[in-house]
């Protein structure tokens, strides 16, 4: 299979794109390295030590001798170049990874909030455009996020689409499914509510083969792959804007800094490793729907877990401290989730639970890089609400 990845050089586009490539599948990443760019932004560096990416490419075809291609461009921007390259290479499936992914970096500023909405529903506008217009039927699987659907409400959450009742133009009733609600928590889980209505309009109007996958927080760093040589190694972010709860309180754990609750720690979440997050991609790619199939959509997740809990099971672990801080988010102090997570289950996934990778993780990542933490960066510092609705000006006065 031919398979073209924006987004490529990410931390879950790098995983998949050297995943596909052992399978045999020719892979071209599109990639303007714009994470590493914020980097710069935020005055950060992944904990492990990132090559640049032509020397990645260089050290995968030296060890496998297997070649990934790299276009360097721009899928929100560069939209002639991107037709241009789906065009001429021909892609049977594309693996849409070319969004800024982080909710408290969305959240940062007003500058933040608009890169993320102008760069996230352009890339995914012009992916749809240019698979339109050059008339190739190629499966579009996107990575999409569990937070589309908020947490709370109390309702077990379903694959993508609910069963309502309605009353109909004659005075029955009529059943129809519709997407399950959507109940965005930052401006990125806005992008990707939105990524929703692109794909249900493109797949209806189109025929666009679409997989929408809904993704847990992923934790963990290496999978098969990217253990073969610390030149492949994947990124792993512990900064307040990009790192995920788990992985900054496993690298907290072996830096000796407390764990960073915020809140409560009454927020559940479901979680993925990463190992199980690419395998699930290659599933979805393996058994794409058909052509007259309307957008499919797996929650893709193997497990969920309150905050504080996973502190708790850190702190066994390793003797941590935990800190209870002020939740820079607008959200509830606490809430249930419970989703239906089968479909991925039912096409053979076998799950790596936290119990049984928590600490290999912490020792193979959190302490052998622990040097490379700068511990300032720790701290989230982004806030959903800038301040009191009472101390607002109301400009329209005087």
């Amino acid at each position: 299979m031919k398979i073209l990845i924006p987004g490529g050089d990410g931390f879950c586009g790098w995983a998949t794109a050297l995943h596909l490539s052992a399978r045999g599948h020719a892979v071209h990443l599109v990639d303007n390295l714009s994470r590493r760019k914020i980097d710069i932004e935020l005055g950060v560096d992944s904990l492990t030590p990132i090559a640049p990416l032509r020397n990645r490419l260089a050290a995968w075809r030296e060890l496998t001798g297997r070649q990934i291609e790299w276009t360097d461009l721009d899928a929100a921007r560069d939209y002639d170049a991107l037709e241009r390259l789906i065009r001429d290479w021909r892609p049977d499936a594309v693996v849409h990874f070319a969004e800024q992914r982080s909710a408290p970096y969305s959240m940062k500023s007003a500058a933040t909030k608009r890169y993320t909405l102008e760069n996230n529903l352009s890339a995914t506008q012009n992916l749809l455009c240019a698979l339109v217009e050059t008339g190739i039927d190629a499966h579009l699987v996107h990575l999409g996020t569990m937070g589309v659907y908020g947490y709370g409400g109390g309702m077990r959450i379903p694959e993508g689409y609910l069963t309502i009742q309605a009353e109909a133009s004659d005075g029955g009733r009529l059943e129809r499914e519709i997407l399950f609600p959507p109940d965005p928590g930052s401006v990125y889980h806005m992008t990707k509510t939105q990524d929703q209505l692109l794909f249900y309009f493109y797949n209806k109007n189109d025929g666009i083969r679409i997989t929408d996958l809904h993704q847990g927080v992923v934790w963990g760093t290496q999978t098969r792959e990217t253990r073969l040589d610390e030149r492949l190694i994947n990124r792993f972010d512990y900064d307040g804007d990009y790192g995920t709860v788990l992985n900054r309180f496993l690298m907290q754990a072996a830096v000796g800094y407390p764990l960073t609750v915020h809140g409560s720690g009454g927020q559940t979440r479901a979680f993925i490793h990463i190992q199980d997050s690419v395998r699930c991609i290659e599933m979805a790619l393996t058994h794409p729907p058909a052509t007259s199939e309307r957008v499919r959509i797996f929650n893709q997740m193997t497990e969920t877990h309150r905050v504080a809990d996973l502190a708790r099971i850190v702190a066994e672990l390793t003797g941590a401290e935990i800190a209870y801080l002020d939740n820079p988010r607008k959200e509830a102090d606490a809430n249930d989730l419970a989703a239906d997570a089968r479909c991925l289950i039912d096409l053979g996934l076998q799950p790596t639970t936290l119990r049984t990778g928590l600490l290999e993780e912490i020792v193979e990542i959190g302490q052998r890089y622990r040097e490379r933490c700068d511990r300032d960066r720790i701290p989230c510092t982004s806030q959903w609400t800038r301040m009191p609705a009472a101390a607002r000006v109301d400009r329209r006065a005087g």
